[in-house]
């Protein structure tokens, strides 16, 4: 089964993003020309452990919470965007002859791909896509090369097909990020152009570390960190379950002491990992610096984030919202959905690919 990166307008779509934490769907309309309004989007909390390190364990749970997700949008629309973790996903350029035919184009990919998968073709689902044409040889053009382990790919379309809904289109989250940076990029000093950009999208296990120069990515990098040492330090200090502490910490009712107690050195060591993943970047590229901190992932709704960061790494840190330039419809409440912005990042990338042509 081959999944199409890119596809000729694509019918009408949901970005659905499934993380360990939770699941998360975005439905974009079109309101004018490169306008886009917001229709509906929901966020529903999964149960521990129903997904970790990105692969899904209970596809039961999953199943039943995309269920309960998309209920909570209101929508009609089952056709769905998806996205699997970066980590599982082997990707390539190459340079192949311009104008080949289909076919030759898919044996070329095949013959590529057989070099450096670590696995038998039959057990990957492969895809390509065209980048443009190679900048040293106009008679050559560069393709981005996609493998990832067919169960990977299965196990999230069962889940999405269990509660209902018709997997369309299979991305990668770095990709999807990148669709949702674009609508960021706007935002910045000379739309992105020539700058050095490091999105850190922070998690609920994972801090995931993309950073794009000129817009295109140069890095990419993981590091086991993320919302759940916060949790865990909550259950320790106030004696509480592991799920007394997860609603307390988004919901409040804790210690007056706990800003200063728990949540002040939760995002001064945030704020450190950040800095270690940027000397990891110049450590290991060309790069000497980065002109800004994109923050994103659901830690990135901690009030003050950015500047802790900020002030720790020396960098113009912002809270990432895709939404900001975007029309909104009248069920979408604008201070919740600027709350939950950095969230849905992933999502609303996915929810763009309705407008690939």
């Amino acid at each position: 089964m081959r999944f199409d990166f890119l596809e000729a307008k694509s019918p009408p779509l949901i970005g659905v993003d499934i993380s360990s934490s939770s699941v998360k769907m975005v439905e974009l309309v079109e309101a004018g020309k490169d306008l886009y309004r917001v229709e509906r989007y929901a966020i529903e909390l999964l149960p521990k452990d129903a997904v970790v390190d990105g692969n899904i364990v209970n596809l039961e749970v999953v199943g039943e919470t995309l269920r309960r997700a998309w209920k909570k949008m209101g929508t009609r629309i089952k056709n769905v965007a998806l996205a699997l973790p970066s980590a599982a996903v082997i990707t390539k350029k190459i340079v192949v002859q311009a104008g080949l035919r289909d076919q030759d184009l898919e044996f070329q990919v095949e013959a590529e791909a057989n070099q450096y998968i670590p696995f038998a073709l039959d057990e990957v689902n492969l895809d390509f896509q065209i980048i443009g044409p190679n900048a040293n040889n106009p008679e050559e053009v560069e393709l981005l090369i996609a493998a990832s382990r067919k169960e990977k790919v299965d196990d999230r379309v069962a889940a999405a097909e269990a509660a209902g809904l018709k997997p369309l289109v299979m991305d990668v989250e770095s990709f999807a990020t990148q669709l949702a940076y674009d609508l960021i990029a706007r935002q910045l000093p000379g739309a992105g152009r020539g700058q050095t950009v490091a999105i850190v999208d922070i998690g609920a296990a994972m801090t995931h570390i993309n950073v794009l120069h000129d817009n295109q990515s140069v890095y990419l990098r993981e590091q086991s960190f993320g919302g759940n040492h916060l949790t865990q330090e909550i259950q320790r200090r106030y004696s509480l379950s592991a799920e007394e502490a997860d609603i307390a910490k988004r919901q409040g009712g804790l210690p007056d002491t706990y800003e200063s107690e728990t949540l002040q050195p939760f995002m001064d060591t945030l704020a450190l990992e950040v800095a270690r993943a940027l000397q990891f970047f110049f450590s290991s590229t060309q790069f000497n610096r980065v002109d800004h901190i994109l923050l994103a992932g659901g830690c990135a709704m901690i009030q003050g984030l950015d500047e802790v960061v900020a002030s720790r790494t020396q960098v113009s840190t912002m809270i990432a919202n895709p939404f900001a330039n975007m029309a909104l419809s009248s069920r979408i409440k604008p201070k919740q959905l600027t709350a939950d912005a950095p969230a849905l990042m992933i999502a609303c990338g996915l929810a763009l690919r309705r407008f690939d042509s």
